[in-house]
């Protein structure tokens, strides 16, 4: 991972680590202690998987109170999130997508779902709860635990696919129909990225 922050100023940044769907902080453990032992502060807050800007504005109220360069870093679904949160926070210099939506102003991840014609199994074994307060025709998403390994963490072991799919987070439906708003701060892609501004066939984002 080092070798993503080369032309990043001496002066290294602090690093924010933003999980995605299905997932919680946790899911970043291994990458925390990698870039811990070069040198860099790390922080892996909660995402409150509510909505694209709501969480946006939650994620850019936390870096708000760091000193200093940020680099966002979001994964799946998290990656719409830090599109958000960098806007109009001058001390975030860059935004690394790890597998992850990487929307236009107005695009919804539902349009992003969307392209090349494809589908996604994943869609096809959801379980939906309700929440406290939820809106009419909302609801928290989580994914069957039956195909969890299968369709969220295949490259981990059965034993950590269950605790995981255990204690997954749900979130907020809703969260693949709200357009994103303008994207702050320079891009930079690590794994599979999915943009409205390419029609070619990628793999989706799993949470």
């Amino acid at each position: 991972m080092e070798e993503w922050f080369y032309a990043m100023p001496t002066d290294k940044p602090a690093i924010v680590l933003i999980h995605g769907a299905f997932a919680d902080a946790s899911g970043w453990g291994d990458v925390v202690a990698r870039l811990q032992a070069l040198g860099f502060t790390c922080y892996a807050p909660a995402n409150p998987l509510r909505g694209v800007i709501s969480d946006g504005e939650y994620i850019r109220a936390c870096v708000s109170t760091i000193d200093g360069p940020v680099v966002l870093v979001g994964h799946s679904y998290g990656g719409s999130v830090i599109t958000n949160a960098s806007t109009g926070n001058a001390n975030v210099k860059a935004l690394v997508y790890v597998a992850a939506f990487a929307p236009e102003e107005g695009e919804a991840l539902a349009a992003a779902l969307a392209l090349g014609d494809g589908s996604s199994d994943l869609a096809k074994h959801l379980v939906l709860r309700p929440y406290p307060g939820v809106p009419e025709g909302d609801a928290d998403v989580y994914i069957d635990p039956a195909y969890f390994h299968e369709l969220f963490c295949a490259d981990v072991d059965a034993g950590r696919a269950v605790v995981m799919a255990s204690s997954q987070r749900g979130f907020a439906a809703s969260c693949l129909s709200t357009p994103s708003g303008t994207p702050g701060g320079a891009r930079f892609r690590a794994g599979i990225s999915w943009r409205r501004t390419t029609r070619r066939s990628h793999r989706r984002p799993s949470g």
